[in-house]
């Protein structure tokens, strides 16, 4: 059986657990707190895979989703606002004011989940999002089983069910770092995608789906993050990459790769976008899992999901769930080491 101890203890009095798994190679504590994977670890590579923090009054304070799930609803809705089956929805503006982020500023990323199985290499988690919360309709019930299989394999596989329509739209919000340097910049990345979103002043996507050729979005051959520059410094990105029009069989999709630690991370995911975050906004003032303070671009983020605001575009994929049906994401990241 796993490792399971207190990690800390909520404002409601509520107790935080801490899991350990073990399995393929790998090494992953995980928290009942956000269903935070909070430290990752590949034998025969010291440094941690993952940012995180060593206490749960850091997360309060100082993450930015550090390896949560956030939802009911990932990433941005324009103006907090769609509409379900022609019926108007508000939700929490609770980024700038202006916008709906990551479920809202009490989202499942921020809350107490419970454990429903553990073992020792895996771990499923559950929680449930009521109706009304953050101006969802619905109650919304949300399981994340992670699993470290076989070959370095994290597993992670969300499910959700509801009672009512709703945008329900989850991913794994760790932000990936393969060799313990200072920042990202130097790592290869590749992705699969042949067009990608362009985004407004807040974000969100113009409805516009650019093909990638011939931009510093082009990742369809290994290149590093930080070879493209804007006014001098690295491009922020902060964009969905379109992987297909619907939720599809699991493939791969994408792959990360350091140099200078040889170790690489594989994509498969059944997902139709993922949203490659380069972590430019970082800046914890406390120190993390490696000891230091994490800064801008210290690590990214590869959200496989479905395309941000896709409720308020009719060419994006459905991110609508409905009573009666059971909505299944599934990804796995591969670590190998040269």
């Amino acid at each position: 059986m796993a490792e399971r101890r207190t990690f800390g203890t909520m404002p409601s009095g509520e107790m935080v657990e801490e899991v350990v798994l073990q399995g393929g190679g790998l090494t992953a504590q995980v928290l009942t707190y956000g269903s935070v994977i909070r430290d990752l670890r590949l034998a025969g590579h010291q440094p941690p895979l993952v940012l995180g923090f060593h206490s749960l009054e850091d997360y309060f304070e100082h993450s930015p989703y550090f390896g949560a799930t956030p939802g009911r609803c990932a990433n941005r809705i324009a103006r907090g606002r769609c509409l379900v089956d022609g019926k108007p929805v508000e939700l929490e503006r609770n980024e700038k004011g202006i916008g709906h982020l990551h479920g809202g500023s009490d989202g499942i990323a921020v809350r107490n989940w419970t454990i429903a199985d553990l073992g020792t290499d895996h771990v499923t988690l559950e929680i449930l999002d009521p109706a009304g919360r953050a101006g969802y309709p619905g109650n919304c019930r949300i399981t994340a089983t992670y699993r470290l299989l076989a070959a370095g394999v994290l597993s992670v596989r969300y499910e959700a069910e509801t009672d009512a329509p709703t945008p329900v739209n989850l991913c794994q919000h760790s932000y990936f770092n393969l060799d313990g340097s200072s920042d990202i910049l130097n790592h290869d990345l590749m992705l699969a995608a042949q067009h990608y979103l362009p985004v407004d002043d807040e974000t969100i996507p113009t409805g516009e789906q650019r093909p990638v050729a011939d931009t510093p979005f082009d990742f369809r051959t290994p290149r590093r993050i930080g070879e493209a520059r804007l006014e001098g410094g690295p491009i922020p990105y902060d964009h969905n990459f379109c992987l297909s029009s619907e939720r599809v069989a699991k493939r791969m999709v994408g792959r990360l790769r350091s140099a200078a630690s040889g170790v690489s991370m594989d994509i498969m995911t059944t997902e139709p976008g993922v949203q490659f975050y380069a972590g430019s906004k970082i800046k914890a003032s406390v120190p993390g899992l490696s000891g230091k303070a994490y800064g801008p671009f210290a690590g990214l983020c590869l959200e496989t999901q479905v395309w941000p605001d896709a409720i308020n575009h009719s060419t994006f994929p459905n991110v609508v769930l409905r009573p009666g049906e059971r909505l299944v994401q599934e990804t796995d990241y591969i670590f190998r080491k040269a």
